[in-house]
């Protein structure tokens, strides 16, 4: 199967971008200009949450005409919204947290995907099934880059897309840790800013957001 991710890139979502933005699409005749304005700020993985009716049009209007754009679901919970995300030309899948049944449907898909954890128990878990790359969340409810740094000690082989509570301040602390590939946030997608279509102030923002990996340092 070819892979989902652009050929130029390794072949994991943690390595396109040091910020993943979170989009909650809530009219779909905005997904392609903000696509467009996240990835000329150089941020080209975007995942749009599945928490509003417009989703999945979103996902199939940047599908189709932002081709430089890695498209991603997130809040996916069932096995039924892996299907339909796959359908409207999702490239990656983000779920909040994992069962079985959702484990199993989003491995079935082929795209790659980030099963959600917040506990020491369910990386482990996760690690037993072969699934090394994992979401984290909620980042800073469930102990932050302390509790991130504690796993990378006895749990090496994870890592981890940070996700809930991160901003500009905090990411680079997320993004100096060994065990973290990127950071999902949404401070680049300001609601003012997208009412008032103001695409530029969202290009510069999401430009800000994607040099965090140097400010981080030791992010690989």
């Amino acid at each position: 199967m070819t892979s989902p991710l652009p050929s130029s890139s390794a072949a994991s979502v943690l390595d396109l971008a040091p910020v993943v933005p979170v989009v909650v699409v809530e009219d779909a005749a905005d997904a392609v200009p903000l696509a467009r304005a996240l990835v000329a700020g150089g941020l080209p993985a975007i995942e749009v949450t599945l928490r509003t009716p417009a989703a999945l049009d979103a996902i199939r209007e940047i599908s189709g005409s932002v081709p430089e754009a890695v498209v991603g679901a997130g809040t996916v919970i069932t096995p039924e919204q892996v299907t339909a995300c796959g359908e409207a030309g999702a490239r990656f899948l983000v779920s909040p947290g994992w069962t079985d049944a959702l484990l199993t449907a989003m491995r079935t898909s082929g795209l790659p995907f980030l099963p959600g954890v917040s506990t020491t128990s369910e990386v482990v878990a996760l690690l037993e099934r072969g699934v090394r790359e994992m979401k984290f969340f909620p980042a800073q409810a469930a102990g932050g880059t302390a509790y991130l740094r504690s796993l990378a000690g006895p749990l090496p082989q994870a890592r981890f897309c940070p996700t809930g509570g991160i901003g500009p301040d905090n990411a680079p602390e997320y993004l100096s840790l060994p065990n973290v590939g990127c950071v999902g946030g949404s401070w680049m997608i300001p609601a003012d800013a997208v009412a008032a279509r103001d695409w530029q102030r969202i290009e510069g923002l999401a430009r800000t957001a994607s040099l965090l990996r140097a400010a981080g340092g030791t992010c690989r």
